[in-house]
């Protein structure tokens, strides 16, 4: 027998489609365990830009909830991905990070070492081991695709290929020439840990309405001609021309009078700053001198890790390097603004007077998403938060009804 939380009134469906999700799915760590099978397994997950790791023995960690894994530059100058796990005793081969290994992973715990390519070529005392065959107990390797220059791993494999995943943007993602471009800044992957649920970080990506409300500086930069669409597929699109706005910041003013004319682009996107949100929680940004890439990963229920590289085509000219420092800055300046909102939001969502809240008409990329996730995930349809140990069960008595 259905139980009442496992019953959505057919008033409460039809009016779900202009509400966000409900507040508990932004802390459950049951429910959680759920985006784990359903949304992040199967996807492409990037871990870096091929010129990250350009020489032999160069390597790039990523980590995702409980999953280790390093993509290696091989001697054959490919690049392959390998579970981060020594196959003796489970040790971390790699600390986190980049660097390089050398031609060879030895393997700190028992110097078990591994090839480039993943086979195991060293065991020391191979005599204390009966019977050992050397090649049952290669790198657990990972499925690797190179798309658009960055290098994706897929955990599960037999899903669609990154291209794929990237159609709905690969048309305007093909005018920077990404496969072409060299790591900026400090020339690493970034990754800081925030408190939050990693949709917190994906809604306000493509939130429609809070830009000219908190970003006052991003504001200035792009005015009236911010725009949204939902490109299907998973793929969000925002956009922005760089116009002459009053009350702009300094950062802002100089940012506009210096960005010199990038001839690589087309004419319409030299003034142009171009975001693309990838399910489930790849964004890509385009800015006429540089491209960045962030990722919301999930820790848990209610922390997330942000991982971020910004790359370009190398340019000498001292109006580029300029204006990339002041595109920093100005996006420094965003994401301290969006750090302080998101805080805001998850707070809110652990108070018993919330469950949701209506989405505008033009939320039409939040609209998305929410649906999306009731269709995957149906126990998200729930306003309430079901009892502990029962969201997974719940969940499964509803996919089985649709």
């Amino acid at each position: 027998m259905d139980t009442a939380a496992e019953k959505t009134s057919p008033a409460e469906a039809a009016g779900q489609a202009g509400h966000s999700l409900p507040a508990w799915v932004y802390r459950n760590p049951e429910f959680l365990e759920l985006e784990r099978k359903t949304l992040f397994m199967p996807a492409w997950h990037l871990v870096c830009h091929q010129s990250d790791i350009p020489n032999k023995g160069d390597y790039q960690t990523f980590r995702m909830l409980g999953e280790i894994v390093f993509a290696v530059r091989g001697k054959d100058g490919g690049i392959k991905a390998f579970h981060n796990v020594c196959r003796h005793r489970a040790a971390r081969l790699l600390d986190d990070g980049k660097g390089n290994c050398g031609g060879t992973l030895t393997c700190p715990y028992h110097a078990w070492s591994y090839a480039l390519d993943g086979r195991l070529v060293g065991v020391p005392f191979k005599n204390q081991y009966d019977a050992l065959k050397e090649e049952s107990y290669n790198l657990r390797p990972v499925e690797t695709r190179l798309c658009m220059g960055f290098v994706f791993i897929n955990l599960r494999p037999g899903n669609m290929e990154p291209e794929d995943m990237l159609a709905p943007a690969a048309p305007e993602l093909a005018h920077y020439n990404i496969e072409q471009m060299q790591p900026l800044g400090k020339g690493r992957v970034t990754e800081r840990r925030v408190a939050v649920n990693w949709k917190q970080g994906t809604d306000n990506y493509v939130d429609a309405l809070h830009v000219r409300a908190a970003h006052p500086g991003l504001d200035s930069l792009v005015g009236d001609s911010y725009d949204l669409r939902d490109l299907g597929h998973g793929v969000s699109r925002l956009s922005g021309r760089i116009e002459q706005v009053a009350g702009a910041g300094l950062s802002v003013r100089a940012y506009r009078e210096i960005l010199p004319n990038m001839e690589y682009l087309p004419k319409d996107y030299r003034r142009s700053w171009l975001y693309f949100m990838i399910s489930p929680s790849l964004a890509l940004n385009l800015y006429p001198d540089c491209v960045e890439f962030m990722q919301f990963l999930p820790l848990d229920g209610t922390h997330c890790v942000v991982r971020e590289g910004v790359y370009g085509h190398p340019d000498t000219r001292r109006e580029v390097k300029l204006a990339r420092y002041l595109n920093l800055r100005v996006n420094r300046q965003v994401g301290i603004e969006d750090r302080a909102l998101i805080s805001r939001v998850q707070d809110g969502m652990g108070s018993s007077s919330f469950t949701t809240g209506p989405l505008g008409r033009n939320e039409i990329c939040l609209r998305r998403f929410a649906e999306s996730l009731r269709k995957l995930i149906p126990v998200s349809r729930l306003e309430q938060e079901p009892v502990t140990g029962m969201v997974a069960g719940i969940n499964q008595k509803m996919l089985e009804r649709t």
